[in-house]
């Protein structure tokens, strides 16, 4: 089988663990009492104790996904954003909980008690080893330096509990050990709902290409292991054969229609994927996509390309952006499947006519369409069974793609059209865009975004970084990339906060009590914040603070700087 429908299986294999007498080791077993004698026994124990993992996969996710980032503007502002975020007192609920890690080595000190052969054995350390580098992953990236803890611990001295904090470089090159593990063991075909190798290398490349180019860009060295650990990972993956781009030869519905497909175990482009099924599990994306007061940032959607290929400010093709209508008029048509344009169904029946500002169903204008359908029956059942990636494969090929520019950017590699005609270009034949060529020139625009982005391939570099921004929108990266490419402080551009142009013209097309309250500039752009003109980026907000009572209890703790 070339992909996973991982949770719907899962769940009834929890469901099972939590409900059966006879077989369940958490009912007869609290996770803090579990036996080692009379437990680890077989396979069927290993697999068990390992499918409570599986609650902890990244699933994507559209409701609040970029929030914290340049590409949306809530009608709340975030917290983190807005310099508002307090220090926690407790770790519950934040990446400092370390509760996990120790579910994790538990296994990894007691499977080898199971009657089971080595090999069998290393599926579920694998398993163990895919999870423990996903959790260290996300913990360096909240908080930088943590402490690293790989064994099962009994000894409650201090000295055992509260050690100090492990450079984020030495923590992630033993995340690279972990993934690297977890490929070799972890098999090509596992039963419906498991991890296979091709879970296994898809997290390997995204970890892979943000720790190498947040070597690269803040200056910490040894960055081309993981450059070369990502391209390698990806290429893999590509190289199987078992993956592809969704498509039907619609390339003004295709992208649109990826999100909202009741099965995606079968579509080409599911390396992994969240299942729901009615009854069993649901959702509620359709009503909250329908009622976030969510909306993509001015920033956001002047980054996608006119349909000619080239950017907005210099293509002849831009029709300007005084009313919506003329803003999508010659774009990427990926633009037009994220955003509620005239004409799109708000729900059966329901079509918009204008963008629906001053409610609660956009704050910028840019409603984010990307993962809800139409479905009445889902609006008003507030349960929707359309699946979710885990992992895509389009971000297969935009890591190949950037972690190997990275490379021959430094001369570790070469880069050709070639690569960019099985990455990138099969992107754009989705939706119908020019392929990108190796002498695209430099966006101006861009490169006063990227100023750290140099070198002879720094234009193919900048474009693939746009093609991210675009491909992925909503789901939940961008945060992620800004950190790592060390560019945080595009959040202080006012176009991250600022949504559609309201025109009077345009005003005058909406009922007065509508609209009354909608500030604009003046340039007669929505500001989302009225009480301010931009958001104040500190590089503190790089890391989370560590929550107060871990410094409380662990003298060897000191907070992040600034907090």
């Amino acid at each position: 089988m070339k992909n996973k429908y991982i949770i719907y299986t899962m769940l009834f294999a929890m469901t099972a663990i939590t409900s059966c007498k006879k077989d369940s080791f958490l009912n007869r077993y609290p996770l803090s009492d579990i036996s080692p004698q009379s437990f680890f026994k077989n396979e069927t124990d290993l697999q068990l104790y390992c499918n409570q993992y599986y609650s902890q996969l990244p699933v994507q996710n559209f409701l609040r996904a970029d929030d914290n980032s340049d590409d949306k503007a809530p009608q709340s502002i975030n917290s983190f954003l807005a310099g508002t975020y307090t220090v926690p007192n407790s770790a519950s609920g934040t990446a400092w909980d370390f509760s996990f890690i120790r579910t994790l080595n538990f296994f990894l000190a007691n499977y080898s008690k199971a009657n089971v052969s080595d090999s069998i054995k290393n599926i579920y350390v694998g398993e163990t080893l895919f999870f423990r580098a996903l959790d260290y992953w996300n913990k360096v990236k909240t908080f930088g330096d943590v402490p690293y803890i790989d064994k099962y611990i009994t000894d409650t001295s201090k000295s055992a509990l509260y050690g100090v904090r492990m450079q984020h470089k030495q923590v992630m090159d033993s995340v690279l050990k972990d993934l690297n593990f977890a490929v070799d063991h972890i098999p090509v075909s596992t039963a419906d709902g498991r991890l296979n190798k091709y879970d296994a290398l898809a997290l390997k490349s995204r970890i892979c290409l943000w720790e190498g180019t947040y070597r690269e860009y803040w200056k910490t060295g040894d960055q081309d292991v993981f450059l070369q650990a990502a391209l390698d990972a990806a290429e893999q993956i590509m190289n199987s054969g078992k993956f592809g781009i969704y498509s039907t030869g619609h390339p003004q519905t295709d992208y649109y229609n990826l999100f909202i497909q009741e099965e995606l175990k079968d579509n080409p482009e599911s390396i992994m994927c969240m299942r729901y099924l009615p009854v069993v599990l649901m959702n509620g994306i359709d009503r909250s996509l329908g009622e976030a007061g969510d909306g993509y940032s001015k920033d956001f959607v002047r980054s996608f390309l006119c349909t000619d290929g080239l950017p907005t400010d210099m293509s002849s093709l831009y029709k300007g952006d005084d009313s919506l209508d003329e803003e999508i008029i010659n774009r990427d048509p990926r633009l037009k499947q994220q955003i509620a344009t005239r004409g799109f169904d708000f729900l059966a029946g329901d079509t918009i006519s204008l963008p629906r500002i001053g409610t609660t169903v956009t704050s910028t204008g840019y409603q984010c369409t990307k993962g809800r359908s139409s479905s009445l029956a889902a609006w008003n059942a507030n349960a929707s069974t359309y699946d979710f990636f885990i992992f895509r494969y389009a971000e297969t090929l935009l890591i190949y793609a950037e972690a190997k520019a990275e490379l021959a950017n430094e001369g570790k590699a070469t880069f050709t059209q070639d690569d960019l005609d099985k990455s990138i270009n099969l992107l754009r034949d989705r939706v119908g865009m020019p392929h990108m060529t190796m002498t695209v020139p430099v966006d101006p625009w861009l490169a006063a975004k990227y100023p750290l982005v140099t070198g002879p391939l720094k234009n193919v570099i900048l474009e693939i970084r746009r093609e991210r921004r675009v491909e992925l929108g909503s789901e939940g990266f961008r945060f992620d990339d800004l950190h790592r490419w060390h560019a945080g402080d595009l959040i202080n551009n006012p176009e991250t906060i600022l949504g559609m142009k309201l025109l009077p013209s345009v005003r005058a097309e909406y009922p007065p009590t509508q609209v009354s309250g909608i500030v604009v500039d003046n340039n007669d752009y929505i500001r989302v914040y009225p009480s301010i003109t931009a958001r104040k980026w500190d590089d503190k907000m790089y890391l989370y603070p560590i929550p107060l009572q871990e410094i409380t209890l662990n003298p060897n703790l000191k907070q992040n700087p600034g907090w």
